[in-house]
């Protein structure tokens, strides 16, 4: 007897992780390298990092004791085992039911793909007004991902009126704007409409990328913001590690040329370049997921489908982000501007705090570090979490919503 399709298998498959070959790629290359590598490291002549030196000792002590073969068919299996385990995760992904089914709240403002999103519309009086300004690469709905993970409706429903931006898709209005264009255009009209509305100045926060924006806004506009937060937010590029800044200036010119050609920057072209850093890190983070718990998994569902819903740069903001600010390191150097003005943070003179998490790989505490020290009155927070747990994981409630509400009512 033919069995009813199960309800999941209505739904249309999800496109992501992405670019999903390449990551299908990496994971086998890693785990057959691991393989191949297995006599050098039996041998002990395997190049090991530095800081590696200790531990490869003892495993090549190990290794130099274990039978050849037996070691080389178990290394198989598991390598093997690892990889099915993560193709199970995808397709577990691919296919679970959960979407988004959030409203959006009342729009304030909007001006070609752009709109200004008003949380705290209901309670116009007494709350505190904050701009809330999110990175152009992902879509805004990190800050409101679902019921149990929304930054904005905690903090509205806390007191705060939070008005998010949501820079939208670059249309066709918007396919040749730069920098300048998004902060001193799109940006100072938002902030415009959100202390017309509120009756005076606004706080203004920006995470990630959308804090280098919030800075510059702040200090072109000084008069209608009232303090900034900054959270996870880069400054100096080359404060950790220059090797991702070596990359690009060898990839200059072909990164030049995808522009010319394509007319932007493809979403998977930016999420390979997130990557590329930790091959394995997408295989890992899926394998057990038809394991986790109903909860656990949803929470891992929403996040994913918010990561592979990106956003295409357009040309001018690719070559702004990719080449000056991690090529050449121009936010640090005062060589970064909007219409003409040098962004120098040591001129905001104005509450400020910078929101530090302790295990971000996406922006090194130290790049961010750099601009805490470079605000002359600014408080710094620094939540045991990542760069996007800070703000969405199971902590982020005690991490980061809580002390950022009270922070927002001191000022």
């Amino acid at each position: 007897m033919t069995q009813a399709p199960s309800p999941i298998s209505s739904q249309p498959w999800r496109q992501g992780p992405r670019p999903l070959p390449l990551h299908l790629a990496r994971a086998m290359t890693v785990w057959t390298s691991s393989l191949a590598a297995l006599p050098s490291a039996k041998s002990g002549s395997l190049p090991w990092s530095p800081a590696l030196t200790s531990r490869a000792a003892s495993l090549a002590s190990d290794l130099a004791s274990a039978p050849a073969e037996p070691l080389s068919e178990s290394l198989g299996r598991e390598g093997w085992r690892r990889f099915e385990a993560t193709l199970a995760g995808i397709e577990a992904y691919r296919r679970h039911p959960y979407r988004r089914t959030l409203r959006d709240p009342a729009v304030m403002w909007r001006a070609g793909a752009s709109r200004l999103l008003d949380y705290g519309a209901r309670r116009r009086d007494s709350a505190v007004p904050v701009l809330f300004v999110p990175s152009l690469v992902n879509r805004y709905y990190i800050l409101d991902l679902s019921k149990r993970r929304s930054l904005m409706r905690y903090l509205a429903g806390s007191g705060i009126r939070p008005l998010l931006m949501d820079w939208g898709r670059p249309g066709a209005d918007e396919r040749e704007y730069d920098l300048t264009d998004y902060t001193a255009g799109r940006l100072e009209s938002a902030l415009d409409a959100a202390t017309g509305a509120c009756g005076g100045p606004v706080a203004v926060a920006g995470y990630c990328m959308g804090g280098l924006l919030a800075l510059a806004l702040a200090q072109r506009r000084p008069r209608q913001v009232r303090a900034l937060a900054l959270l996870a937010t880069p400054w100096d590029f080359h404060a950790a590690d220059d090797a991702h800044a070596r990359l690009l200036a060898a990839l200059d010119a072909p990164l030049d040329g995808l522009l010319k050609a394509l007319g932007e920057m493809p979403v998977d072209a930016l999420q390979a370049m997130f990557t590329w850093s930790d091959p394995t890190m997408v295989a890992n983070k899926f394998r057990g997921l038809a394991e986790r718990d109903p909860e656990r998994a949803e929470d891992f569902v929403a996040l994913e489908d918010w990561l592979n819903d990106g956003v295409a740069l357009t040309a001018p903001v690719a070559r702004e982000c990719l080449v000056g600010w991690y090529g050449e390191n121009r936010p640090a150097r005062g060589e970064w501007r909007i219409a003409g003005q040098s962004i120098r943070p040591n001129s905001l003179d104005l509450p400020s705090l910078i929101a530090l998490p302790r295990r971000d790989r996406i922006v090194p505490p130290a790049s961010a570090l750099a601009l805490a020290e470079a605000l002359p009155n600014a408080e710094r927070l620094t939540p045991p979490a990542g760069h996007i747990g800070m703000v969405v994981g199971r902590r982020a409630r005690e991490a980061l919503w809580k002390p950022l509400e009270t922070w927002l009512k001191s000022v």
